[in-house]
Formats: structure tokens, sequence, C-alpha cells
């Protein structure tokens, strides 16, 4: 956590203490608790340009159940819930999915415990979108569950960020479910926010959207032999709409194009491409940078065991 997020966090706090304990009036106590809320969802740029990923690992837990304790008291504060959905999703990913990754070769059985506690965060994080999609829309989520291709319709611009938020999660919590076969069913639903999504603006979230897309081409329905070729097409646009300073998006190409393709020498490229960017160069990619370099360098040391045919 940065230094300007730590007075926000504790004046916050301060606030919530307050309005909860002095307040006998529930117009001005709500008041008081939207103000918070709205303060705290708005202060993720302070996290996202930090360069020391294990202090916001540190601090994350704090502020997330601090979302939820505001939620808990305000639970249609949209504002709260997608940041608490990116929240959860995003320490799942950096601090539990990718521990375990990283924890396998020494101990299976550590790595499939990390995985478990990462799919039950994600699904959390699926949980606070839906639940902000609710908010404004009464019924949603069942509506999404049952004919998600009509539900997902129903989004509009201003719904990008929690159809985002809702949709990633719920994705990788799938993709650590492959020996669950009514999780895997779920897919279509991902799908059909994803597709919604990127109708809307494909360029969302400087290149977010398409950066899902990477890897959702090979196993969305109906995927055919050009899958990867799609996959690298949205890599491409990717690059275009970020202005190639995003070292993820040559990670997840590296990861989920060239790993199947059996291609070393592109495999290896692109995470040259990833660790050559200046982590300083955008200060809101710094850390998701510092995070992706990081994954680059794991990925390059396993090459031997991710492409067969790799040679020195």
């Amino acid at each position: 956590m940065s230094a300007h997020a730590r007075p926000l966090l504790a004046c916050a706090a301060a606030a919530l203490a307050l309005a909860l304990a002095t307040s006998s009036c529930r117009t001005v106590k709500n008041a008081a608790l939207d103000q918070v809320g709205n303060a705290l969802a708005g202060s993720s740029s302070a996290w996202a340009s930090d360069d020391d990923p294990e202090l916001i690992r540190d601090a994350a837990p704090f502020s997330l159940k601090l979302f939820e304790s505001l939620i808990a008291e305000r639970p249609r504060h949209v504002g709260l819930r997608i940041a608490a959905a990116a929240g959860f999703a995003q320490y799942a990913y950096a601090f539990v999915e990718q521990d375990a990754d990283f924890a396998e070769d020494a101990s299976f059985a550590r790595a499939e415990e990390l995985r478990a506690r990462a799919r039950k965060l994600y699904l959390r994080a699926r949980d606070h979108a839906l639940a902000g999609l609710d908010a404004r829309r009464a019924g949603y989520a069942a509506r999404l569950c049952a004919t998600p291709e009509q539900a997902a319709a129903e989004l509009g611009a201003a719904d990008l960020e929690l159809a985002y938020w809702c949709a990633a999660p719920w994705g990788a919590a799938i993709a650590l479910s492959k020996d669950e076969p009514a999780r895997i069913a779920e897919l279509p639903i991902v799908e059909a926010l994803f597709t919604r999504a990127l109708a809307l603006d494909e360029e969302w979230g400087d290149g977010a959207l398409l950066s899902a897309w990477i890897g959702l081409e090979a196993v969305r329905a109906g995927a055919g032999a050009d899958a990867l070729e799609r996959s690298e097409q949205r890599y491409r646009h990717a690059l275009e709409v970020s202005g190639g300073l995003q070292a993820s998006l040559h990670v997840a190409f590296a990861e989920k194009v060239c790993v199947q393709r059996q291609d070393a020498q592109a495999f290896r490229e692109a995470l040259a491409k990833a660790l050559s960017i200046d982590v300083d160069a955008r200060p809101e990619y710094r850390l998701a940078n510092v995070l992706a370099q990081r994954r680059a360098r794991w990925l390059l040391a396993r090459e031997g065991d991710l492409i067969l045919a790799a040679t020195p």
C-alpha cells in the first residue's frame, strides 16, 4: 500500500467506526457510510502504482475486509461491490494462484491447497460483482444463470466494469475446477458476459477485455482450428490499445498461445518483451508489470517442461 493509501484507509476506518457508533439517524449514518464507501471505491490507483508486491500482499486483506464491513451495512453500494470484486480477484491471482504455481515443484499438495483457496476467492469476487449487477437490475443474477445471452444483452456501457469483474474471476474459478463438470458447465455464462462487454467497448480497460480473450478463444464453445490465430489477433490488438506497455499481455500470449503451439522461439520472444518493459514508464501499470515480470521469469525457467521440443 502506498503512502497515499494508508492515510485514506485510516481515515476511512475512523469514519466507519464513528458512523456505526454514534449515528442514531439512519439517513445520516447511511450518508456517512456512502461517503466512506465512495472514497475507498476510488482508491485503487494508489495500489496499482506501488512497486512492492509483498507490501500489497500484506495490506490487501485488511482493505478487503473493510470493504466487506461497509458492504454489510450498505449491500447495494455498487462502487463498493466493484472494488470488492476487483480486489478479491486480483488478490487471488497475484498472491494465491501464482503462489500455487510457484510451489508445485516443491509440494503438489501445497499447490492444490492454494488453488482451492484461489478458487474460493475468485467465486467470492464473482459474487460481489453479481450483487452489484443485481443492485442495478433486480433478479439479474438469476436471469444470467438461466439465459446467459439474453441477460448479457441487458447490459450497457455503464455496466462494463461490473461485467468484467464478474466474468474474469468466474472464468478463473472454472479454469481451476477441471474435475467439476457442474462448474465447467458455467463457461457459457462467462463467454456471454465477455462477448457483450466486447461488443460494448472492445478497448475498455486499456485492453483488459482483449487480454481476457487471448485465453478464452481456445476454450469457448465451438472453438475451431483457427482459435489460436484469433487469440493472437486479440493479443496484437491489445498491444495497440495499451501502447505495448503491459507485460501481462506478452505473458498471456506466451502461456496461452505459444505453449499450445509448442513454439519455443515465439515463447522466448514474448517473455523477453515482457521483461524489457520499464515498470516506471506507466505508473498505473507498475504493480501489474512487476508481477507479470515475475511470472515471465518463472515461465522461462520452466520452458523445458512447457515446450517439449524446446532447444537451448
